[in-house]
């Protein structure tokens, strides 16, 4: 064997030792949380002591993991080049032995050497011991961040392609979009990593986020409210059947809501001997919200002005609903009820496989109990869904099918539907409800 060969193979063996490094880096560090990193640090500052290396090496995780893309370029670039150095060497040496002939044959073995040494095993090792991995190859990857030449480099190529890429979020960095973090909680309570109980809670953030007032609010039609020349005396009786402790007042009508009484502020003024006295006296001022308001900034305006319930208006200045917030905290944790709550379930199974929900669910809730995608329009609820497919108000048992699915109006007060029977179509392919 000559000299050139013998040194080809000795640099063969090296990339293919320092690719495998680097392709463990890499994994560990990509799949490796900033909590998990603090808590690796923890660990090993209290079984090491004052170890100065494996101390060392635990304080440079949590800051390799603050600035991960930057410190992950010059390790994917090296990688890159140790792959092409393989390629180049293999062929060289493969040509000057065998000629084109051993040049074909060397790719192939080549590339089941890259692909099972350089890349299957040392990522999946790295999987299944990411904390290990990450806390022995930090001080590698720091070292390689630091040095400047190989940074420089790094930062030039990227800035070539940040000009090469088009339109203006080319210097944006990579983004996880909400079905991505979905999936992720669906595969980590799957893997029982987490409850599901903390998955339809991560669920619910997510949601919460695109949700509006119009979504939550209760509507006008079920709000309970009192005239502002109301007696003192007749308003504490209405706080007391209704069991709310505020209550809008209103002057001409509903749409002329002109503050909110608190029961607490009723209670006082009867035994000050005020009872025969007008609501208006003891109004406190009513916050007025959009429809369209977002509700993470509800929930943030309660908290920062300390106010529990606002009034929502339509586009027209008229009264839509009112949204308080236990409403907001129920889109977060679901119904909160107590013990003098008698509403009746919002969603009900029936033995046919079908449902009985109230005419208020809304339509997303709808789609994911019976796997359908009922489209998006002027409406947010079962009940503004079959009012707009039948274009009129419906009488008890009318029904309209869709998907599969045959929805009646089970209950109909005034013009008003109160229950929707939701059943599968005989001789369809409905899913079952989850």
């Amino acid at each position: 064997m000559s000299g050139t060969v013998l040194l080809g193979a000795l640099v063969v063996v090296a990339l293919v030792v320092f690719a495998a490094v680097l392709a463990m880096a890499e994994t560990a560090l990509l799949h490796l949380g900033r909590a998990r990193a603090a808590a690796i640090e923890e660990e090993l500052a209290a079984t090491e002591g004052d170890a100065p290396v494996e101390a060392r090496r635990g304080g440079t995780l949590p800051e390799l993991l603050e600035r991960r893309d930057e410190v992950l370029n010059p390790v994917l670039l090296l990688l890159l080049v140790c792959h092409l150095g393989l390629a180049t060497v293999t062929a060289v040496v493969a040509y000057d032995w065998w000629g084109l002939a051993g040049v074909a044959g060397a790719l192939v073995v080549e590339i089941g050497v890259l692909f099972v040494v350089t890349e299957a095993m040392p990522k999946t090792y790295a999987l299944q011991h990411t904390g290990p991995v990450a806390v022995r190859l930090a001080p590698l990857v720091g070292g390689l961040a630091r040095f400047w030449p190989l940074r420089w480099a790094t930062r030039g190529l990227i800035g070539m392609s940040n000009v090469l890429l088009p339109g203006k979020g080319r210097r944006e960095g990579p983004s996880v979009s909400e079905e991505e973090l979905l999936a992720l909680a669906g595969a980590a309570a799957e893997e029982d990593v987490i409850e599901l109980e903390e998955q339809a809670l991560i669920e619910s953030i997510i949601e919460f986020g695109d949700t509006i007032a119009r979504e939550v609010m209760v509507p006008r039609t079920d709000m309970v409210t009192i005239a502002a020349d109301f007696q003192i005396d007749a308003a504490i009786e209405v706080a007391i059947l209704h069991g709310y402790s505020r209550l809008p007042a209103y002057g001409e009508g509903i749409d002329d809501i002109t503050g909110i009484v608190y029961a607490k502020d009723l209670m006082r003024a009867e035994r000050d001997d005020a009872g025969a006295q007008e609501v208006s006296t003891v109004l406190r001022p009513a916050v007025y919200i959009p429809e369209t308001k977002r509700v993470p900034d509800l929930l943030r305006q309660m908290q920062e002005e300390r106010f529990h319930i606002a009034i929502v208006i339509d586009e027209y200045g008229g009264t839509a609903g009112m949204v308080t917030l236990e409403d907001l905290i129920e889109e977060l944790v679901g119904e909160i009820r107590d013990e003098f709550d008698v509403e009746e379930p919002m969603v009900e199974p029936l033995p046919n496989g079908g449902l009985r929900v109230n005419a208020r669910l809304p339509i997303d809730e709808v789609n994911d109990l019976l796997r359908i995608e009922v489209p998006d329009g002027d409406w947010d609820t079962v009940g503004g869904f079959l009012y707009s497919q039948l274009g009129r108000v419906p009488s008890e048992g009318e029904a309209v099918e869709f998907s599969g699915y045959e929805l009646r109006a089970e209950r109909v007060q005034a013009r008003r539907i109160g229950r929707v029977r939701i059943t599968p179509v005989r001789g369809t392919d409905a899913a079952e409800p989850r």
